[in-house]
């Protein structure tokens, strides 16, 4: 079967208000002075995955629910300025925002604006199955519209991956992403017994490998049986902001997992690919490219034998 696109990445379109404050938590206070400023720009989850696949050389397809207000613009813009596909579908409620509170360490606090989502939002079907069928492979953020789009993405056949981010192992609302994914991403931060979580979504669902990221202690890989400590790459640059890390290591792995490569290696693409966001300040819009991605982690593989 042709397909136009690699990776159909499915939600998790919107805008970030980027605030530095002088720690975390952030000590009550009449006010704050603020610098280098307070920035808007566009890039939520499914953005950032969308930028970084488009940089390392996948054609992507971005597909989510924008509103006709300035915020859906500045997603508009971002895609089109990266030359990413976007389907934009009319969100009755807006493009979704959030306010992310960014510390000295580049650790982030996301408050979301849960007004911009709706528990009727959907997806045409006649779009999904349309884009599906042009694709290889589907990326899923944890949104409402998305949920509903599953099983319509595995009638099509597409593997599916999904990141369940700060899932505490137990929230019924992650579990039809877990159970319905090949590939799944979370991360550590809320979980008691990552290792049990792990490899409970695999024993329930489709997963073939689920990776669980825990920031600078790397993250861990679970295939066939086996769990395998990934350690962290040393950032390029100075970190100055770790929002869209957990999106950059999913693009990574993608990268190799599409091209059929071994899960470790897989996972050390994803590696490099979060320690390169992690460089990248609020006011840009930057993912590592593929030369680069592929140079780092040949050296990072020499330097292990």
């Amino acid at each position: 079967m042709s397909t136009e696109t690699d990776v159909l990445v499915l939600g998790g379109a919107g805008v970030d208000t980027i605030v530095h404050v002088p720690e975390l938590p952030l000590p009550y206070a009449d006010s704050y002075m603020i610098r280098p400023g307070i920035n808007s720009r566009a890039g939520q989850s499914g953005d950032f995955v969308a930028l970084g696949l488009t940089a390392l050389g996948l054609r992507t397809h971005h597909l989510d629910m924008l509103g006709d207000d300035p915020e859906g613009d500045l997603v508009r813009a971002l895609h089109r300025d990266h030359g990413i596909p976007l389907t934009a579908v009319p969100g009755p409620a807006g493009t979704k925002r959030a306010v992310n509170l960014v510390g000295p360490d580049g650790r982030r606090l996301s408050l979301y604006d849960d007004t911009r989502s709706r528990e009727a939002d959907r997806f045409p079907e006649e779009t999904v199955r349309a884009l599906a069928a042009a694709a290889r492979h589907a990326h899923v953020v944890i949104t409402h519209p998305c949920a509903h789009a599953l099983p319509l993405l595995r009638e099509s056949g597409l593997t599916v991956s999904t990141d369940l981010h700060n899932w505490d192992g137990a929230n019924p609302y992650h579990e039809p992403f877990a159970l319905a994914a090949d590939v799944v991403f979370l991360s550590t931060t809320a979980l008691v017994d990552h290792e049990r979580t792990m490899r409970d979504i695999a024993a329930r669902g489709r997963a073939r490998v689920v990776v669980a990221t825990a920031g600078a202690d790397g993250a861990h890989l679970l295939s066939a049986g086996t769990l395998t400590h990934i350690p962290a790459v040393t950032p390029p640059a100075p970190v100055v902001d770790s929002n869209g890390a957990g999106d950059a290591f999913a693009s990574g792995f993608l990268l190799g997992w599409l091209n059929g490569e071994d899960p470790v290696r897989c996972a050390r693409y994803g590696a490099v690919a979060g320690a390169y966001a992690c460089t990248v300040p609020a006011t840009r819009a930057d993912a590592i490219g593929r030369t680069e991605l592929l140079a780092r982690a040949a050296e990072l593989a020499g330097a292990l034998v």
